[in-house]
C-alpha cells in the first residue's frame, strides 16, 4: 500500500514523503494512529492544504518533547527480579514493566515509546531509549537486580552484580596467575636473600 506520512516515521520517511509499505503494517499502525493516510489524489491535496498546520502542530509537539528530555535523560529506574547465579533472568523485563517504572518515576510515557529491540533477560544496567517524539529520543538507564541493596551496588560500580561462567572463569584464571606470579617473587626474593648471606658468610 502507498501512503503519505504525516510525520517522521524512523525507518520510513519525512512528513510529506510517499512510501510504501505492507498493508497489515498501515491498516494496523499507521492508519488508526493518524501517522499517515492512503495515497489517493483526494488525499494529497488535502495534505498540502494542511501541510502548514500540521508542520506548525509538529514544531510544537516537538518543543514540548525536548522540554521533558532535558529532565529525562539520564533516568534510571530500578526494576527488581529473580535470576540465577549467572545473572539469567526467571522470565524477562517487557517495554511495558520499563514504562511503567518511567511512569512511576513521575514521567507519562507509554509502551510504543520505549525502544527495546528485545525483553531483557539479564541482570545489569541497560540503556534503553524512550522515544518522546518521532524527532526526538532520550537514553534512560534501567537497572535490573535481584534485590534493592544489589541495585544500588550496581549503580555505582556500573556493572552486573552477577557474574557470567566466562567471567568467573577468566577472574579465578587471574587470580591463580597473580598467586604464582606472588610465590614465584617470593622463592626469588629468598633466594637473592640466601645467596647475599652465603657472600657475606665467605671469609
Amino acid at each position: 500500500m502507498e501512503i503519505i506520512l504525516l510525520e517522521r516515521i524512523e525507518s520510513l520517511g519525512q512528513m510529506g514523503d510517499v512510501v510504501r509499505v505492507k498493508n497489515g503494517y498501515a491498516r494496523n499502525y499507521l492508519l488508526p494512529q493518524r501517522k499517515a493516510v492512503r495515497l489517493t489524489d483526494e488525499n494529497r491535496k488535502r495534505f498540502e492544504e494542511q501541510r502548514a498546520q500540521l508542520e506548525a502542530t509538529n514544531l510544537q509537539r516537538r518543543s514540548e518533547a525536548e522540554a521533558v528530555a532535558v529532565k529525562l535523560e539520564g533516568l534510571a529506574v530500578m526494576l527488581i527480579r529473580q535470576a540465577g547465579e549467572a545473572g539469567q533472568l526467571y522470565g524477562s523485563v517487557s517495554a511495558r514493566d520499563i514504562a511503567d517504572a518511567v511512569t512511576a518515576a513521575g514521567f507519562t510515557v507509554e509502551r510504543q515509546q520505549i525502544r527495546l529491540q528485545q525483553p531483557i533477560k539479564t541482570l545489569g544496567l541497560h540503556k534503553i531509549g524512550v522515544g518522546l517524539h518521532p524527532e526526538v529520543t532520550v537514553q534512560i538507564t534501567v537497572n535490573v537486580a535481584r534485590t534493592l541493596d544489589e541495585a544500588e551496588t550496581q549503580a555505582r560500580t556500573g556493572a552486573a552484580v552477577a557474574r557470567t561462567g566466562a567471567e568467573r572463569r577468566e577472574e579465578d584464571e587471574q587470580a591463580l596467575e597473580e598467586q604464582m606470579q606472588a610465590m614465584a617473587d617470593a622463592e626469588a626474593a629468598e633466594t637473592a636473600a640466601s645467596e647475599a648471606s652465603a657472600a657475606d658468610a665467605r671469609p
